[in-house]
């Protein structure tokens, strides 16, 4: 059974802010976040809103606008600047030809705002044009989708509704679509209409106003989910058991295979919650899982079909052969020669495995999860309640991936981050070099999972991306169990920088008790074997050959007085990383060691202590700070940016390496 709605959608349910509810646009902009906020409605981009309002011109001139939703713009948060003025009388002049093909639909669209500025309009403008309402709310509703995804989708469609909503087959969106309804709405439509299904597809509604366009939109859904519950037939048994827990290098290695067919480094999330479970225990889920989409327009994140198993290279081989038979028929239907995407599978479904959600980010892998949970609650309802589930056919989910508007805006994508895809493991995260460093990686498009003691380790970094834990790394059990969360995370690790260190009270050799010098060789050397020891079968199974970047000190060439724990420490971590570099190298695994030195922009000094040393030396703070050959100042990013090169092709082929990063230190050189 679909599972509740959570959220409401009712007009004052909302704070409009700025917005005055009084201009069209701005209350069309009100509803359109009111449908977006809640998912079971609009699903990542699945949904599209418009007004009919006026177009004060520059000479003073008024024209009749269409304000459509804007490509690009999620409904959830957008701006009244997210919607394109467009001529609407040219829009009718569209609608009257016979055929456009979508690259002239596009250019036609473009050339019709009112505002070059305004975004490129929904490729549903033409269809929003068409509908006699002033107001018109579109979504993606499982509920509709659940309804209309059988074999006997009209005639359900007819039951609920009767002659009050207009009902289209599947068409493919754009030109043809709006076309279609033309040539149908005559036939069905009448005072009583307050809504359009399109099968497969969707619902729309309208009205004399937003208000009351998506208060109608909402009826149509409660009346479709009520439907349903009538439908359901509760069930009996034990619920199924949790899906097992699974070895961390089960879902690397898938996360391999798929990133060698994507010919690029994935993120691969792994997803073992209660709807996994109960697909998973159901005799029929490999079947239920090669029925289609929701919606065609799931299929560019989530591909046709998911994988069933591991074997990665089988799918490939299908997804070829689903593409050879298609562009056959695209080339004699004149759309000439196409380029096929990547064959790598972006949902996994395997009986021990779970659900594993796969994307170029882990943000994309976010997507694909959301959909797919939404996939499965609908599947399955449908299946159980309404007779079984039908999705579309491959020909029509094949013309949706490779429709010409979704190629274009692929090509406009640009080229990714140079570690994009790729999951870093950061210790000492949460403050100093080893946060400058995590910085650098995300912000060079890496999955970053960061360890450190600090109880504001989750929250050092907002976004998707991120992953912080509260460690402890010399706590062999929580690093083991930050591992399996990297792993469940994002699906692997490929590269480590080891920042987590500890600098101990100053004192001489004599003064320095064994307490002191166990936690400095436990932190920072004993917990580095321990990491390195669980991390190197991951490395191994790294698709970009993984890297390990450990942060040394000048004290490893350089002691000084009263460092001797330190010093030492960090003398057998350097060596420790160098014979990792021996022993890994087969792996393909380099090991690398920057050495930095004064770096005063970590918790390791204070405003206060760099002034007593400055004055020990006779200098102003500012002179202390570049008492160096290069006479420059070192920070924490100057460090971070150097690790994250190491890490990069610029030092493909370097491993064992020592460097300075010091400005320059005269007992070193």
């Amino acid at each position: 059974m679909l599972k509740p709605r959570t959220l409401s959608t009712g007009w004052t349910d909302l704070d409009p802010g700025p917005l005055d509810l009084t201009d069209p646009v701005h209350a069309c902009c009100h509803g359109s976040r009111l449908l977006g906020r809640e998912p079971s409605f609009v699903l990542h981009g699945g949904g599209n809103t418009s007004v009919k309002h006026r177009w004060d011109d520059i000479t003073g001139r008024t024209v009749d606008a269409l304000y459509v939703k804007g490509s690009g713009w999620d409904l959830a948060t957008i701006e009244p600047a997210g919607f394109a003025p467009l001529r609407l009388s040219r829009l009718h002049e569209l609608l009257d030809l016979d055929q456009l093909s979508d690259p002239d639909m596009t250019r036609e669209l473009a050339a019709s705002k009112l505002d070059p500025a305004a975004p490129q309009p929904s490729v549903e403008a033409l269809l929003h044009a068409y509908l006699p309402f002033p107001a018109v709310q579109h979504s993606h509703a499982d509920a509709i989708v659940a309804m209309t995804n059988t074999a006997d989708g009209e005639a359900n469609c007819r039951e609920i509704y009767g002659d009050d909503v207009v009902v289209i087959p599947y068409v493919m969106p754009g030109f043809d679509l709006a076309r279609k309804v033309r040539e149908l709405w005559p036939e069905q439509a009448g005072g009583h209409t307050v809504g359009m299904v399109l099968l497969n597809h969707g619902l729309f509604t309208f009205g004399a106003d937003t208000e009351q366009a998506l208060a109608r939109h909402v009826d149509l859904i409660e009346q479709c989910e009520s439907w349903l519950r009538e439908q359901h037939t509760p069930p009996t048994g034990a619920p199924p058991p949790a899906v097992p827990a699974i070895d961390r290098l089960d879902l690397c290695r898938i996360r391999t295979d798929v990133s060698a067919a994507a010919d690029r480094p994935m993120i691969a999330t792994s997803h073992r919650g209660d709807d996994v479970a109960a697909l998973l225990a159901r005799d029929d889920w490999a079947d239920l899982s090669q029925r289609g989409p929701l919606t065609p327009d799931h299929v560019l994140r989530t591909k046709r079909l998911p994988q069933v198993g591991r074997d990665v290279a089988a799918y490939v081989a299908d997804y070829r052969r689903y593409f050879d038979d298609n562009q056959e028929r695209a080339r004699e239907a004149g759309r000439g020669d196409l380029t096929m995407l990547d064959p790598a599978p972006r949902v996994v479904l395997d009986d021990v495995l779970g659900l594993i959600t796969i994307g170029r980010t882990r943000t994309e892998s976010d997507i694909v999860a959301d959909i797919y949970h939404h996939t499965i609650d609908v599947v399955t309802t449908v299946e159980d309640d309404l007779g079984g589930y039908v999705a579309l056919d491959a020909a029509d989910l094949f013309d949706c991936e490779y429709w010409d508007l979704e190629q274009a805006k692929l090509r406009r994508q640009g080229a990714p981050p140079p570690l994009a895809g790729q999951v870093a493991v950061v210790t000492g995260a949460a403050s100093g070099i080893g946060r400058a460093c995590a910085a650098e990686l995300i912000a060079q498009g890496a999955a970053v999972v960061g360890l450190d003691l600090s109880d504001e380790t989750a929250a050092t970094f907002d976004r998707s991306g991120w992953l912080g834990l509260q460690v402890d790394v010399t706590d062999e059990a929580a690093v083991d169990g930050a591992l399996d969360a990297a792993v469940s995370s994002f699906g692997g690790v490929d590269i480590v920088v080891v920042c987590a260190g500890v600098f101990a009270a100053s004192l001489p050799i004599d003064a320095l008790d064994g307490e002191t010098w166990s936690r400095t060789q436990a932190v920072n050397v004993d917990s580095v074997v321990t990491l390195f020891s669980k991390v190197h079968p991951l490395l191994q199974l790294s698709p970009v050959d993984g890297r390990v970047v450990v942060v040394g000190s000048k004290n490893v060439a350089a002691p000084g007085r009263g460092a001797a724990a330190y010093s030492a420490s960090k003398a057998a971590l350097t060596q420790l990383a160098r014979v990792a570099a021996l022993e890994w190298a087969e792996d393909g695994i380099r090991v690398n060691v920057v050495h930095p030195d004064a770096v005063f922009d970590t918790g390791l000094w204070s405003d206060e202590l760099v002034a007593q040393r400055a004055e020990s030396y006779g200098m102003t703070p500012e002179d202390y700070k570049r008492r160096n050959l290069l006479r420059t100042e070192v920070t924490s990013i100057t460090v971070a940016r150097a690790v994250v090169s190491l890490c990069g092709p610029a030092f493909a082929a370097t491993t064992g390496a020592q460097i300075p990063i010091d400005g320059g230190s005269d007992r070193v050189v």
